[in-house]
């Protein structure tokens, strides 16, 4: 395969020539690193066999795209060829470019201990690897299958950092002057502080948000920083092989039940691609599962479930713009869905983007803007 082509077209799309991540994706061959990985059709996920493609193979490597490599419990590189698999991704080779993007944060100059937080498929480690070189990075996953196979694909490609398999959210392996999570997070954890050197810094993104918090540790061993305005989302952590089950017996619940009928002046939004007002709902109510569709009639849907048993269900007819929405259990989330909609009308914008970021040694972070905050 002639790769170097691809991974040099693949820099001119992700970086530029004055980047200090300009050679590290050019010289990185990604296709080594992710042999095999899912595509989705009807059926659920199916294993793509790059070696037995080689064409399709380069071009999925050198794309600015995500490579699903986990689907549940399954490994692309285990699974079947040609049975599909179902569940959510729970781990990937990251698009390119933002793995560029979260590196970039962490300000990674010559002589810094890097942690890379999710190894995945190597490919976040191997440009670390070719910027701060081999003894300066360590790179952790939760699961053994992923470190070990990295660890080997990474050697076959020259490189060789410190690859550990371990839980992320718990003590970390040694004292690192850049953490750099490429999984997000429901809150900064105690120990990734505890780990980080004197003015050391940390980036991350928060679970079931677009938002990537850089923050720099303080002399009282907390940290201070800011909401990037960059956009970013990735799986969120986990401890075992899977995801907790979805909140289906709600949805069925939602579906069915009449609740708490009103109108709301505003038609349906798909709320996971309007990026400040998700970002800020996740917020206000973390932990809310957001489903969208089609009724009957062609008009469209959107539900809320939350673990606390919380739900809404709302609907717009076709060639309407106003809403019938539904709501049950302890809490209204369209009533704080509309709060934060008529904000980001009447101001234009919301505060999250931008936010100042507090976070104390314990791993309490306070987000904050215009005289708006937070507190995870």
């Amino acid at each position: 395969m002639d790769w170097e082509s691809r991974a040099s077209a693949l820099a001119v799309q992700v970086s530029h020539p004055g980047s200090d991540w300009w050679v590290p994706v050019r010289e990185t061959p990604r296709h080594v690193l992710v042999e095999r990985w899912f595509t989705p059709d009807a059926r659920g996920w199916t294993a793509i066999d790059g070696p037995s493609d080689e064409g399709k193979w380069a071009d999925a490597a050198y794309s600015d795209t995500t490579l699903v490599t986990r689907v549940g419990p399954v490994h692309a590189d285990l699974a079947a060829l040609g049975r599909p698999v179902t569940g959510l991704p729970t781990s990937s080779s990251t698009l390119p470019s933002l793995v560029v993007t979260m590196l970039e944060h962490g300000r990674l100059t010559p002589g810094v201990r890097l942690l890379d937080l999710a190894t995945g498929s190597g490919y976040s480690a191997a440009l670390a690897c070719h910027r701060l070189g081999d003894d300066l990075v360590t790179t952790l996953d939760v699961d053994p299958y992923l470190t070990r196979v990295a660890a080997d694909r990474l050697d076959r490609i020259g490189l060789r950092p410190a690859v550990v398999t371990m839980d992320g959210g718990g003590e970390l392996p040694g004292t690192f002057d850049r953490i750099v999570s490429m999984v997000s997070m429901p809150r900064i954890p105690p120990a990734w502080l505890t780990a980080l050197a004197p003015a050391g810094r940390l980036v991350t993104t928060l679970t079931g948000t677009g938002l990537i918090i850089t923050a720099d540790k303080t002399e009282d061993g907390g940290a201070v920083g800011r909401v990037a305005w960059d956009r970013a989302s990735f799986m969120a952590t986990r401890t075992g092989d899977d995801y907790p089950p979805a909140l289906g017996d709600l949805f069925a619940t939602a579906a069915a039940e009449e609740g708490d009928v009103a109108v709301s002046p505003f038609p349906v939004l798909d709320v996971t691609q309007a990026w400040e007002v998700w970002s800020m709902l996740s917020l206000t109510a973390p932990g809310i599962e957001h489903r969208t569709g089609t009724g009957e009639d062609g008009g469209r849907m959107t539900w809320m479930l939350h673990p606390d048993g919380s739900w809404a269900r709302a609907r717009t007819a076709p060639g309407e713009r106003t809403t019938t929405v539904h709501q049950g259990g302890p809490r209204r989330l369209y009533d704080l869905l509309e709060e934060i909609r008529w904000r980001w009308l009447e101001h234009g914008e919301l505060p999250v983007y931008g936010a100042r970021v507090t976070i104390t040694p314990d791993g309490t972070t306070t987000l904050s803007r215009g005289g708006w905050t937070a507190t995870l």
